[in-house]
């Protein structure tokens, strides 16, 4: 925020420009225009493009390196994906309250992106080994230990950097704008739908390029060029140092150290539990009068704890039933890059007598239907539902989490239909016994769910993203985002943890597993349709909870 001061020897007031608790990189007050906003911002969006770039050049096509390169099956792939995906998106969780207590978000990006390029590094030499039954189709027992173990090495590598660099750069990113300023507020309203924009540019060329180079050209070259995208992304970073805000909560050299955040909540609740036999008169004297009137056993917390350390515990302790209600559609979100991918894959996929598709590269159209809809988003769907609603947002982060949610039901309709339709046409044609044939089924089929998931994104994605950086106090940004993270992570443990039991259920006495390595005997769509019935469950437990949620400030 802007102050005033008087000048000595006029005595007339000018306006102050340096940004209150904001510091720049030489440890100076920051001026504001020459520092933050969009200028700033700018860097850290187009670095986490270049990572954007490098993570799903890995994760688009990774159900395939795994089936075809280490010769493993379907369902002990998708598992084995859905686990790293889900490492990634829920270590945010560790790195976040580790850059909110002591190391801060510029160190920490600093950090892990050194561990996420020689995780890269060291990936692209695992592809490198060559297989041990040369000229033959790839089984496990071809693959040797070596490349099988520093594969997973250089996987988990990546998984730990991964989780740090973009939890910490998005919020570092959002950190730029100072919301007391009320034309940076506007602006940071737009941040979120603006980064997700360029995420998905970076997202929508890694699918078209290093999918094809993966495929067609070399797996090794298919990893080295994530690799030098990584290293783009530190540079691109590094490159706005002189333009940065850091915030002297944590951020600047100037600033005081917190305890983890973890720490601080639990010790409110300990404190509440060992309170429970005081009466509220005994609280209500020790407590601010702007306290929340949510969670009211918690201010028995404030005998021993101090009052902002109560709120902070009721800030996070209300986003849980809509965390919780989310999780379904981060199980969703897990099955783009392992049975999308795997149905398309047994489809026609040419283009001409010579060009085939890689299934993954039908990823793109989630990318497209995002690059499409987020401009359609915030310049016409915003402005008309702000003239009725006269939120500035239009619609609250809520109802925007609700309707991604709603739509990403009906995307699993579709794809449990247009599954059906596979199966039978694999029927009609005789190829329920030969897994490797091609069903005369055009791959253009799968379009839709693939652009209905696109829009659901738009929605879910960026309004998690939103809702929990918003809605946690101003020291716990890192962990907010950390818990939108986490809901993909464990989502996609949960879907591995889903694919391993029905795998064992359905597979007994002879049956044919849904998550056949013979996908025309198996059964995906089930597996859709139960996915469909949960997330309607999600849709009616979210929108009860939004009724009630009271937003920490006006959305």
């Amino acid at each position: 925020m802007s102050t005033s001061i008087a000048d000595n020897e006029t005595g007339t007031i000018i306006p102050n420009d340096n940004v209150e608790y904001s510091v720049d990189f030489q440890g100076k007050p920051s001026i504001r225009s020459s520092s933050g906003a969009w200028k700033s911002s700018g860097f850290t969006m187009c670095a986490e493009v270049a990572e954007k770039f490098a993570y799903f050049g890995i994760a688009s096509n990774l159900i395939t390196y795994f089936t075809e390169a280490l010769g493993e099956s379907t369902a002990v792939a998708a598992s084995n994906v859905n686990l790293w995906l889900g490492t990634a998106a829920f270590l945010p969780l560790i790195w976040g309250s580790i850059a909110d207590s002591f190391l801060g978000r510029f160190r920490t990006i600093l950090l892990t992106s050194s561990f996420y390029i020689m995780g890269l590094g060291l990936l692209t030499f695992s592809a490198t080994i060559p297989s041990l039954c040369k000229g033959q189709e790839t089984h496990e027992s071809c693959v040797p230990q070596l490349k099988v173990i520093v594969f997973f090495c250089a996987l988990y590598l990546i998984a730990l950097g991964e989780g740090g660099f973009k939890v910490c750069l998005r919020a570092f990113g959002a950190d730029q704008f100072d919301e007391q300023d009320p034309k940076e507020s506007k602006a940071k309203s737009s941040y979120f739908n603006w980064l997700y924009f360029a995420i998905s540019i970076g997202i929508l060329t890694t699918r078209l390029i290093t999918n094809y180079v993966q495929e067609n050209l070399s797996w090794a070259l298919g990893y080295a060029i994530p690799c030098l995208s990584m290293m783009l992304a530190l540079f691109l970073f590094l490159l706005g140092i002189k333009t940065y805000r850091f915030s002297t909560g944590g951020e600047g050299r100037q600033g005081r150290k917190h305890d983890n955040p973890f720490v601080r909540i639990g010790r409110v609740f300990v404190a509440a539990a060992i309170n429970r036999r005081q009466t509220p008169s005994d609280t209500c004297l020790l407590l601010p009068t702007e306290s929340s009137k949510k969670f009211r056993f918690l201010d028995r917390a404030v005998i021993s704890c101090d009052s902002s350390e109560v709120e902070e515990a009721k800030a996070v302790l209300s986003l849980v039933p809509i965390w919780l209600c989310s999780l379904v559609f981060g199980i969703v979100y897990a099955q783009s890059p392992t049975f999308f991918t795997k149905q398309g894959s047994t489809m026609d996929r040419s283009i001409s007598s010579t060009l085939l598709v890689p299934a993954a590269t039908l990823q793109c159209f989630i990318s497209l239907a995002i690059l499409v809809f987020i401009p359609i988003y915030d310049r016409v769907f915003v402005p008309i539902a702000r003239s009725i609603t006269r939120k500035p947002a239009g619609i609250t982060t809520l109802q925007r989490i609700s309707t991604g949610i709603f739509l990403s039901i009906i995307s699993m309709v579709i794809a449990a239909l247009v599954e059906m339709k596979r199966l039978k046409t694999a029927q009609n044609h005789g190829l329920v016994d030969s897994p490797k044939a091609t069903v005369p089924m055009s791959v253009c089929w799968l379009i839709p769910q693939y652009i209905l998931f696109g829009v659901s994104d738009v929605f879910t994605m960026v309004g998690l993203q939103e809702f929990f950086y918003g809605q946690v106090p101003p020291e716990l940004r890192s962990m907010g985002l950390a818990l939108y993270l986490s809901i993909i992570g464990i989502g996609n443990f949960l879907s591995s943890f889903m694919v391993s039991v029905i795998e064992e259920a359905t597979s007994q006495s002879g049956q044919v597993s849904w998550f056949s390595n013979n996908l025309n005997q198996a059964h995906l769509d089930y597996f859709y349709w139960l996915l469909a019935c949960l997330s309607s469950l999600a849709f009616i437990f979210i929108v009860y909870f939004a009724k009630s949620y009271v937003y920490n400030s006006p959305k």
